[in-house]
């Protein structure tokens, strides 16, 4: 069994190589967990679902995305994001990267 490491954090800034909208990472998968189904109706070049996919806060929006690894790179433009959410998950922000509230699970 192989174990991956994710290559993003929760915090991080991410642009989505395809869409092109930025992001902020709340929340990472080690591996694909959505639908047979949603993964047909959404996704465009068939990445791995053996990989790590990310819930992102779009910019500018009020909406989620769950977006593979393959597909989004660091955005190293170190604008905040525009989200209702963000508050909600992170206390602050620092030289281009969120950081997460402090939770009990």
């Amino acid at each position: 069994m192989t174990i991956l490491k994710a290559g993003f954090n929760l915090g991080d800034i991410i642009i989505h190589r395809e869409q092109k909208f930025r992001g902020v990472i709340v929340d990472v998968d080690a591996d694909f967990q959505g639908s047979q189904d949603w993964y047909d109706q959404f996704t465009t070049n068939e990445p791995s679902k053996n990989a790590p996919w990310y819930h992102v806060l779009i910019d500018e929006e009020s909406t989620m995305a769950y977006v593979s690894e393959q597909n989004i790179y660091v955005d190293s433009s170190n604008v905040e994001i525009d989200h209702p959410m963000v508050d909600d998950v992170f206390e602050d922000y620092k030289s281009g990267h969120y950081l997460p509230r402090q939770t009990i699970n």
